[in-house]
């Protein structure tokens, strides 16, 4: 994991509950400064990076409301943070942030209160579905990567232990980190973590300050011991280089396949997201990550969408995309078939 000392902690008076006065504490060496919104910080004045590696905001998380997923979960649910370590050039949080250091919102047992609300108000037994077959899942990390909040935050280990011990509720969570401390927990496959994977040299371009492909694949097998439900993330798809892009994931998978053990194979499944790029975005990694630009950015073969809160997306032509689709499929059919696909799009 990487090593994260901020030298700004900038905190909102309501985000000082035991929880947030505990990880104020662990950065004495910080300038600590109380602001008004945690959503709306003024300019501090540092390049994109530093502000992730220098800056972190304690928040209270006003709308604790659960929302409808049907993909990677059954519902999404409130954030228990906001931003990154990472700066990966696709990710769609820094695109409505303009100032988006590591946000922790110290208002967890609300958060947890409103979940176990919420799935109390749901049928059960559930029926089965692609999410689960059991158990009601919510994703607790759609705008944060929650490895590296684990290590943040000691509230983030009782939000396992709530779900892990909940008779309807089940956590999900993607990531590009390899947390370790992370295998201290028990989680009885109640806390499903996804591995976000994509070939290796295209991970080094866009996966910004995240763990290496070969270190994720290598924690599969171990999180698995440790009673974790993994799957794995293929996630954005990116297509490039002609059949370069199919050449590519067929070798990843032949990695896979060699990594991980028979047993963990069993047990293993996979979501699959093709690229959604957006044109702002685009701008700014023009001064951030250039090079990144030259695989997301390729209006030969994308098209625009408007996305659900009202911006400009671009994404795969429609109707090439239904052909990668078929493609990817049976490059997985072809090399690791015994890891299915829950859904992909």
């Amino acid at each position: 994991m990487p090593e994260f000392n901020p030298s700004l902690v900038l905190y909102t008076a309501d985000a000082m509950n035991e929880r947030g006065e505990a990880i104020l504490a662990q950065y004495p060496q910080a300038e600590a400064l109380q602001v008004t919104q945690h959503n709306r910080l003024p300019e501090l004045g540092m390049t994109h990076f530093k502000v992730k590696s220098d800056v972190l905001v304690l928040g209270k998380l006003k709308m604790t409301t659960c929302k409808w997923s049907g993909r990677s979960s059954d519902y999404i649910a409130p954030s228990l943070a906001n931003g990154c370590f990472a700066g990966c050039a696709y990710c769609y949080v820094d695109r409505h942030k303009a100032v988006n250091p590591i946000t922790l919102f110290t208002n967890v047992d609300e958060i947890t209160g409103a979940v176990d609300q919420h799935v109390q108000s749901l049928p059960w037994p559930k029926p089965a579905n692609q999410t689960d077959p059991t158990f009601w899942t919510y994703d607790i990390g759609c705008n944060s990567d929650i490895s590296v909040d684990y290590g943040l935050n000691d509230g983030i280990r009782d939000v396992f232990a709530f779900y892990r011990d909940h008779p309807r509720a089940k956590a999900t969570f993607a990531t590009k980190f390899v947390n370790r401390s992370l295998l201290d927990f028990d989680p009885k496959r109640k806390i499903r973590i996804r591995f976000s994977l994509m070939p290796a040299h295209v991970s080094k371009l866009v996966d910004v300050r995240t763990d290496s492909i070969e270190k994720r694949i290598a924690a599969i097998n171990d999180f698995y011991d440790a009673g974790y439900d993994v799957h794995l993330n293929f996630s954005p798809v990116i297509v490039y280089g002609g059949k370069q892009w199919r050449d590519d994931y067929r070798d990843l998978f032949r990695q896979l396949d060699a990594a991980v053990r028979p047993d963990v194979k069993a047990h293993l499944q996979s979501e699959v997201i093709f690229l959604t790029h957006n044109q702002a975005q685009h701008q700014a990694n023009l001064a951030i990550n250039p090079k990144a630009e030259e695989l997301l950015w390729v209006p030969a073969l994308q098209e625009n969408k408007q996305s659900q809160f009202g911006g400009w997306n671009i994404r795969y032509d429609h109707q090439l995309k239904s052909k990668m689709i078929t493609i990817f499929e049976r490059l997985v059919q072809e090399e690791i078939p015994w890891c299915g696909i829950r859904y992909i799009f």
